[in-house]
């Protein structure tokens, strides 16, 4: 199952400066951010009403505030959102779709960032908001056009890793017993 979505390709600044989002094959898409002037607790209840859960366990970005998000998506896709204390009352929204952390090819697989998903949310509770350029350190004030972008599903089929660990565990504990009743 392929995962389909947009994003931002030229934008342009308050000040008029034109920018392309940069794409490279190592780096990928160059990353905008959501900045909204509300508390982490109204954010965390909106998410959580979208049918967000906290992920237990991540690698926290520097001034991360709490746990990160995730949204289930189509099999095997979710949405990752994490919160940024910004300063001066902002919190940075930093969203991804990546393969679900339910399956071994979350380690290695294919993600991009999301802008409009989180934009839509947004919207629906009367939110305000800003899209963020953090390298050039401006907020964005049009998009021109967008990149399609489409995450294709791993080639190999998708491994969830909680079942297995019941299955080698198992094993294991066959194997203990064996060896105890040969001793």
């Amino acid at each position: 199952m392929e995962y389909l979505t947009s994003y931002p390709k030229t934008i342009s600044f308050l000040d008029g400066l034109k920018h392309r989002i940069h794409v490279d094959n190592k780096e990928g898409v160059e990353q905008l951010h959501i900045v909204v002037k509300k508390n982490f607790e109204d954010l965390l209840k909106i998410f959580t009403s979208e049918g967000f859960t906290k992920v237990k366990f991540e690698h926290k970005q520097p001034d991360q505030i709490g746990n990160g998000l995730n949204l289930k998506l189509k099999k095997p896709w979710e949405m990752h959102v994490r919160m940024v204390d910004l300063k001066k009352g902002l919190i940075g929204i930093h969203a991804e779709v990546e393969v679900s952390r339910d399956y071994l090819q979350h380690l290695f697989s294919q993600r991009t960032p999301v802008v409009y998903e989180i934009e839509e949310i947004l919207k629906k509770y009367q939110v305000e908001y800003n899209i963020w350029h953090d390298k050039i350190k401006k907020n964005v004030q049009t998009i021109f056009d967008n990149y399609k972008v489409k995450l294709s599903t791993p080639s190999l089929p998708v491994f969830a890793w909680k079942p297995m660990l019941f299955v080698i565990g198992t094993i294991g504990i066959f194997y203990m017993w064996k060896y105890i009743n040969t001793i």
